[in-house]
């Protein structure tokens, strides 16, 4: 039996830095879902003292749940990469803090000077970035210090909106967060795919396609670049969006997706990469003017975002403490109710623009019960010590 925790600081949920970011961004994910649901059943608004309604849901589910999320896989990923110890204790407790402190700040009017409202919403990130650096810069890991590049644009991006009040800076930060699933989905979605293959027996090889992966990187930076540079030439941001998608789906055709879709933890995985190759093609009918660019945001958000986030964090949960990773029928139902969810924000106001508020409730809807089920499901595993400390 393992020993009693002396104090807070050894309880198990703050052994690694997935525990408690997953709760906290599942529970704000949940929490701002319902808000937003709300304001367009008519029951709640959102907070209006800082942003309008809109702008607060696109800001909170970025720099509130997404960099929760974020920030839990890099905080265990980190460590694994660089074989360092990882941050624990005290000093995931303060970043956990340093993040609630931000969301306090966006949600409550305190009466702070903006200044400060800045200086709290920021300081989360730029913690982060320190944290991951120490083991990063310890080994010199060079592959991975990409990974603080993006964060620094993230943290420039947020400031820049909260002070230009301007939605450019958050269609640029959920780039980088597309930029981050095609980084680490290039590496992690054949990798899992072909260790899923191989466990049941069949043959499987991941295809090297080294120049791909680096166009897919640079397709999105010259995404980014056009969103910054050259807004008003609609032309050039959809001739770069429509590259992306032809580069992202080369690259998907040989992560042999049809041979795992009767395995829930690697097709969610799928899923959320087909969302970007569609949020890319979207982007590009939108730049040409057919379509309104929130539906091809919403590619990127509610599908690839909600999609590969979801996957990870059920896959994580379950591995990294040495649980067999099997989707329960649950599981699989949050799978597929994030799915509904995207399909819903998408295709719906698509099909029948009319009832967009509807479509919008139902999204929120079934994101809601999505991480309901995991928050029942995962939340206990995350609160408990791995199986090894348990044997122990």
């Amino acid at each position: 039996m393992p020993e009693t925790s002396r104090n807070i600081f050894d309880h198990p949920v703050l052994g690694y830095g997935f525990r408690p970011f997953f709760i906290l961004g599942a529970l704000y994910s949940i929490t701002s879902l319902l808000i937003w649901g709300g304001f367009y059943a008519d029951y709640v608004m959102p907070p209006l003292f800082m942003l309008d309604p809109v702008s607060w849901h696109a800001h909170e589910m970025i720099y509130g749940y997404t960099i929760a999320i974020v920030a839990g896989f890099l905080l265990t990923a980190v460590a694994n990469w660089t074989d360092c110890a990882p941050v624990r204790g005290f000093h995931l407790l303060g970043l956990c803090l340093l993040w609630l402190a931000g969301r306090v700040v966006m949600n409550f009017d305190l009466g702070f000077p903006d200044v400060a409202v800045l200086a709290f919403e920021g300081a989360f990130i730029l913690a982060l970035a320190l944290s991951l650096s120490v083991p990063l810069f310890k080994t010199w890991d060079k592959r991975n210090f990409v990974f603080l590049v993006l964060l620094s644009i993230l943290l420039a991006c947020d400031m820049v909106f909260l002070i230009t009040k301007e939605k450019a800076s958050l269609y640029v930060a959920a780039m980088i967060i597309v930029t981050m699933i095609s980084l680490i989905g290039g590496r992690i979605i054949p990798a899992f795919t072909v260790d899923a293959l191989q466990e049941r027996g069949e043959e499987a090889h991941e295809t090297p396609q080294g120049k791909l992966d680096v166009l897919a990187i640079l397709s999105l930076v010259l995404i980014i670049l056009a969103l910054v540079f050259v807004k008003q030439e609609k032309a050039i941001l959809a001739g770069t969006a429509f590259f992306a998608t032809i580069i992202h789906a080369l690259r998907l055709r040989r992560y042999q997706t049809i041979r795992i879709l009767n395995d829930p933890m690697v097709w969610i995985l799928h899923a959320g990469y087909s969302w970007v190759i569609l949020g890319l093609f979207l982007t590009g009918v939108s730049a040409l003017g057919f379509l309104p660019f929130s539906i091809a945001l919403h590619a990127f958000t509610a599908g690839a975002i909600g999609s590969m986030t979801i996957g990870m964090m059920c896959r994580v949960t379950l591995g990294h403490p040495g649980r067999d990773k099997i989707a329960t029928n649950l599981t699989t139902l949050s799978f597929f109710l994030m799915q509904g969810a995207a399909f819903m924000r998408v295709f719906g106001l698509m099909i029948a623009p009319d009832y967009s508020e509807e479509w919008i409730i139902g999204s929120a809807t079934l994101w809601v019960l999505c991480f309901a089920l995991y928050i029942l499901i995962y939340a206990p595993m995350l609160w408990k010590p791995d199986l090894d400390e348990m044997v122990d």
